[in-house]
């Protein structure tokens, strides 16, 4: 499975009267690392053709993470799509190693030319099970 990892600092934008980044943030954030890990590992071909979105998310926030505070946000594809879906996890960690915030969101593949749903073929699939 290939795992793909960036870094993210939390800007005035992204904090809420709390004090601490704001939970809508934290699902921008997961579709910004899933948008960004597509794009890295897919042929170009595949980018322009097709694109993802969201079916479901279900979030565990563990912690807080304040204005200049930077997460190292991991994500990975387990397993693979059943017909034109699939499931990636998306984990972001503190500078101390702790999880803030785990994520397992339901993807679908849509034909950006007809707006409909595709099924994934393992040529799709692929890019994210290299190691």
């Amino acid at each position: 499975m290939s795992r793909f990892s960036i870094q993210i600092t939390a800007a005035p934008e992204h904090i809420d009267e709390l004090g601490h980044v704001n939970n809508a943030v934290w699902v921008q954030w997961i579709q910004a690392i899933a948008t960004a890990h597509w794009e890295a590992v897919a042929p170009p071909e595949h980018v322009a053709a097709h694109v993802w979105v969201v079916t479901r998310h279900e979030i565990d926030y563990r912690g807080n993470v304040v204005m200049g505070e930077t997460v190292t946000a991991e994500t990975w594809v387990p397993n693979p799509p059943k017909g034109a879906r699939f499931d990636r996890h998306v984990r972001f960690l503190g500078a101390d190693g702790q999880v803030k915030v785990e994520a397992v969101t339901t993807w679908a593949l849509i034909d950006r030319a007809t707006g409909r749903l595709l099924r994934v073929t393992p040529e799709i699939a692929a890019p994210f099970f290299k190691v």
